[in-house]
């Protein structure tokens, strides 16, 4: 790690001592006072190396310490080093406090977000390259001879990669050098990514839409906080329209934050940034190596990236000067962060465009019914794209009965969608089977004694996953290989497979259409980005007529040739008591059906459903989007369930089911009484077991007026404390209701 030590200050040596404190990304709320050494000149932001029990960590300095308990004086340490690294901003602390206080999280996991989950913070380090400057060695190998063929051209190349292109270990190379053949030198540091050029390739835009990014480059051109909701129909251009607003302010020499809820699938958004702006922008995720992800995090804080797209906790970079946040897709739950500290990537990001003083604009076909409702009372300004670009017609949206027109025993695709499947193969165009469960099917049993096979740590059934063989926990993991005899009777080949999962419709499709070509897009398929980049690309060029996938398949994908989708179980997201479950229902069919007819305008769309008369699949059906919204903003209004009420959410674990509804009674029997917040359960959770812990909830209901983060504080103060294998986590605005 690269440090650097500033030199003397004057107000250091005038006033002796100084103390400061400092926030370290640890588990803890409070920041302790550490002395700043002679020498040393440190201010609020700075980041510093500092003692923390046996071990070195990266802190931030939070504040000075001007009246430091003058009993610790022989008690405190000394801070070890300042990084020479830009400094945090105010307005990133602001946020780090913010978040901290409103989630009830400890603030040092908040900061870690920002120190890149405080590993490895720093400049890059440098990396060592060989040159060939001398005569050959006296001794002569193969293997000196492979490398010295390769480092014939004089020039600098990389220590390992020449290893690994030669073939040859380290010590082949370090021989080298010492015998004076090859010169160790460092490599020169990458250059910053080029800056978009915003008048790459101009847009041509319909009226519709010039209307629309026009309103988005004057809400980039105000240095104020403004939310606009995007809200298009699937393919109405929304991505081009809001790119008009990154090219603005890219033109005033300040950053952009795309925020995206699956960045492993952003292949197609990465091409068309390179199609409008001639450069791809910086990504920011999990995925990324260590190295980059340094190289990374550096550009962003010293503003050399222009341009960041990436996942949730890209919110948290230290931005230079961040002027435009975007949040695609606003509307997905994957924007939720549900361990460590539980925020809502989308709420945050306004926040600290709130902060910032800076315009966001939040993008989405089917926006959250809180956005909708903002936008409805004048909130957020609404910008509109009511229909698809170059005159395309949204699907046609059919539901099928199942009641009435059932598939055969033993099948999942009922006769019209097989039907309808077979015709757009054969007119060469592809086909979409959607079905939101991995694996083979949901349940395995014993024909012979009905034992079914479960989890042994998890309150859940085992999924069978025949492509691996194996049945799968798809809470905590755990797998077996898929026995050919019950455990329980020792009976011969009686395991049956109940429901289906996105492997058995492959199964089926084939057995349907032997000569179609079938793809199955599912997470636990995927190996890696690349692999999921490239099997989109195979869908993109035409080299599969159907496609069978989960949610994948629904975020924002652009496939020419699809003109059909198969929904072969529209109701499962109802069927459980999550209040969101038709707003999460509308939203994924709509974003799934809306894949099709983008490029050819003949879209159709197929719902099995035992709900017809359902008010979500009528207004699916009706394509009567505000029917919905009308419904589901009524019922939330009337519960006073969010946006018009505020949710928090206690859940209580322990290693045995006692000690866990033990402690969440007295829990709840201790909460202050008030006549505008109201404290549900404790009950048992859906999932009463997960990774062996036994797991109770409360649920706090308020008016939306009310401190809701303040009264969880008061009340976890004068509440029992957790010890031993007892867990409380504190989840406001959940999203799971698990």
């Amino acid at each position: 790690m690269d440090r650097s030590t500033t030199g003397k200050s004057a107000s250091a040596t005038t006033s002796g001592p100084r103390v400061v404190d400092v926030l370290v990304p640890v588990a803890l709320d409070r920041a302790y006072s550490y002395r700043v050494p002679p020498g040393m000149d440190l201010n609020p932001g700075d980041v510093v190396s500092v003692p923390l029990g046996p071990r070195e960590v990266t802190a931030v300095v939070w504040a000075a310490n001007a009246n430091p308990d003058p009993r610790l004086h022989n008690r405190l340490k000394d801070v070890s080093d300042r990084l020479n690294v830009p400094p945090l901003r105010d307005e990133l602390r602001t946020l780090v406090d913010w978040v901290a206080n409103y989630t009830l999280s400890a603030r040092g996991m908040v900061l870690r977000m920002t120190l890149r989950m405080g590993e490895h913070l720093g400049p890059e380090r440098v990396r060592m390259g060989v040159r060939l400057i001398g005569a050959p060695p006296q001794r002569m190998t193969s293997a000196r001879q492979r490398l010295i063929e390769i480092l014939s051209d004089g020039l600098l190349h990389g220590k390992s990669d020449a290893a690994k292109e030669a073939g040859v270990s380290a010590g082949v190379i370090d021989g080298l050098v010492d015998e004076g053949t090859l010169a160790v030198e460092p490599m020169p540091r990458a250059l910053p990514p080029p800056a978009p050029d915003p008048e790459f390739a101009a847009p041509d835009f319909s009226p519709e839409q010039q209307v629309a990014a026009q309103a988005l480059r004057d809400l980039a051109a105000k240095d104020a906080f403004q939310v606009a909701l995007l809200d298009g129909v699937t393919g109405s251009g929304k991505t081009e329209v809001y790119f008009e607003a990154v090219a603005e302010t890219v033109r005033r020499g300040r950053q952009v934050l795309i925020l995206m809820p699956e960045i492993a699938l952003t292949g197609q958004f990465l091409d068309r940034f390179a199609s409008r702006f001639g450069v791809r922008p910086l990504e920011w995720h999990s995925e990324l190596t260590p190295r980059t992800r340094a190289r990374n995090w550096a550009q962003v804080a010293a503003g050399e990236a222009h341009v960041v797209v990436g996942a949730r906790s890209a919110l948290f970079l230290p931005y230079a000067d961040l002027g435009l946040i975007v949040v695609d897709e606003e509307h997905d739950q994957a924007y939720k962060q549900d361990e460590g500290a539980h925020y809502h990537a989308r709420d945050m990001a306004v926040v600290r465009a709130h902060i910032a003083k800076i315009p966001i604009v939040l993008a989405s076909a089917t926006p959250s019914v809180e956005s909708e409702v903002n936008a409805r009372k004048g909130r957020y300004l609404r910008v509109p794209l009511p229909s698809r670009f170059g005159g395309q017609h949204m699907p046609h949206i059919e539901a099928i009965d199942l009641r009435r027109e059932g598939p055969p025993r033993g099948r999942f695709i009922s006769p019209p969608l097989a039907g309808a499947i077979k015709h757009a193969v054969e007119r060469r165009e592809q086909a979409l089977l959607f079905l939101n469960r991995r694996g083979y099917a949901p349940l395995t049993l014993c024909r012979a004694c009905g034992h079914r096979f479960a989890c042994t740590i998890c309150d859940a059934w085992l999924v069978d996953h025949r492509f691996r063989q194996r049945l799968v926990c798809h809470h905590c993991g755990f797998s077996m290989p898929r026995p050919h005899q019950c455990p329980h009777c020792a009976a011969e080949d009686s395991l049956a497979a109940v429901g289906p999962g996105v492997e058995r419709l492959q199964e089926e499709a084939a057995a349907l259409f032997p000569d179609a070509r079938t793809m199955v897009l599912s997470s636990d398929l995927i190996t890696s980005i690349e692999t999921m980049r490239s099997e989109l690309n195979e869908i993109a060029e035409g080299r599969v007529d159907i496609i069978i996938g989960t949610q994948l398949v629904a975020k924002g994908h652009n496939f020419p040739r699809l003109n059909l989708v198969g929904v072969v179980d529209a109701d499962l997201g109802l069927s459980n008591g999550d209040p969101r479950a038709a707003e999460r229902t509308f939203q994924l069919l709509n974003q799934v059906i809306g894949r099709a007819g983008r490029d050819q305008g003949h879209g159709i769309g197929y719902l099995q459903t035992h709900q017809p008369e359902h008010p979500v699949m009528k207004a699916l059906v009706a394509c009567d989007r505000e029917a919905f919204y009308d419904t589901e903003i009524e019922q939330r209004e009337r519960a006073l369930y969010p946006p018009f009420g505020r949710l928090a959410s206690l859940i209580v674990s322990a290693g045995d089911r006692p000690t866990a509804e033990g402690f969440a009674r007295k829990l709840a029997a201790m909460a202050p009484r008030d006549e505008q917040i109201q404290v549900l359960g404790p009950a048992e959770a859906p999932l009463a077991v997960i990774k062996g812990r036994y797991r109770f909830r409360l649920l706090v209901k308020s008016a939306r007026g009310v401190d809701l983060s303040g009264y969880l504080r008061e009340w976890l103060a004068i509440g029992p404390k957790t010890k031993g294998n007892l867990k409380l986590e504190v989840d406001v605005d959940p999203q799971s209701f698990l």
